[in-house]
């Protein structure tokens, strides 16, 4: 089964005060940051939705042996919208592959997302999940895997600033929740205060 990953990085950080894509944590672009963790996970190709900023990611180091994750750079012209516009474009670059069954989800902001989340939800797509979800104490949060099956709807019900969450609690019947409170809190950067220190 091929999986791919998908980061949204697409925004300008209105509150941050610039696109969150290049902000430096822990010495490494949060970009690359969220590549990494997909690449780590094994998911190929991982495509990287932009628009405010324009980077170019760097290589990942010591990634897993005999793995060659193509990263695929999607350009979201509407960015400004808000998040919604980065799932559709991200979906939309998936579509024409059509040996892709499921893509995992996950956000520029969230340094604390590493590869074994991503993992285990791919691994929940493995196992027949329609979508899947981490959860933090039994809150909803990402990374977010959508098989195949549920794109076209997704990508249909996405609007404004809000990912594929709407469509996740309005299907909550197809959704497996993956627990992933064990490998620590779920932290996102959205202001100044919000970067570690």
């Amino acid at each position: 089964m091929k999986v791919a990953g998908l980061v949204l990085a697409a925004g300008g950080g209105s509150r941050l005060g610039r696109p969150k894509a290049e902000v430096v944590v822990g010495g490494q672009r949060l970009v690359d940051v969220a590549i990494e963790s997909c690449v780590r996970a094994g998911l190929s190709p991982v495509v990287v939705v932009l628009g405010a900023t324009w980077l170019t990611p760097l290589p990942v180091a010591g990634s897993p042996e005999g793995s060659h994750a193509e990263i695929w750079l999607v350009e979201n012209t509407e960015w400004a919208t808000g998040l919604a516009s980065s799932v559709k474009a991200g979906l939309a670059a998936l579509q024409a592959e059509v040996d892709i069954e499921a893509v995992v989800v996950t956000l520029v902001d969230t340094p604390s997302v590493g590869s074994v989340h991503v993992s285990r939800i791919d691994a929940a797509l493995r196992g027949g999940a329609a979508a899947a979800a981490a959860t933090y104490a039994g809150i909803p949060r990402t990374p977010v895997g959508l098989s195949r099956l549920v794109w076209a709807d997704v990508a249909a019900t996405v609007t404004g600033d809000e990912g594929a969450r709407g469509w996740l609690r309005a299907h909550s019947h197809l959704v497996s929740y993956v627990e992933c409170a064990d490998l620590g809190p779920w932290t996102d950067i959205d202001t100044p205060a919000d970067l570690p220190h």
